[in-house]
């Protein structure tokens, strides 16, 4: 199973949201495509919805710090939200826990983009 990713506005806020696996192919691809796609269109405020995301390999937490370093570099903020606890502990264990800013609630991250 690969990757679906919908992306959708809430104010100035662009949420994509990611259904599926994140691993190297395709999957990993298509995420930093669709980042790479809302980066150009100017977007500045970027919140990735990795709620429905049942696995991450390697390469997919790659895709993050990239994505992550793709948006600084183009002056946009990224956060994460509804992380599931493998995900979570996986970023923990790695220590990128301290570089992602990440919320529970959908809500309360759109709010923290002020």
């Amino acid at each position: 199973m690969s990757v679906s990713i919908q992306v959708r506005q809430v104010g100035d806020v662009t949420i994509m949201s990611c259904t599926g696996q994140i691993t190297l192919g395709e999957a990993t691809s298509a995420f930093r495509n669709t980042v790479r796609e809302i980066l150009n269109k100017g977007a500045q405020k970027l919140l990735i919805d990795l709620g429905k995301v049942t696995y991450l390999d390697s390469s997919g937490i790659g895709e993050l710090v990239g994505s992550y370093s793709s948006a600084s570099r183009a002056g946009a903020s990224m956060k994460l939200v509804h992380l599931p606890k493998k995900i979570y502990d996986l970023l923990q264990i790695t220590k990128l826990i301290t570089v992602f800013q990440v919320f529970e609630d959908e809500a309360e991250a759109v709010r923290s983009f002020t």
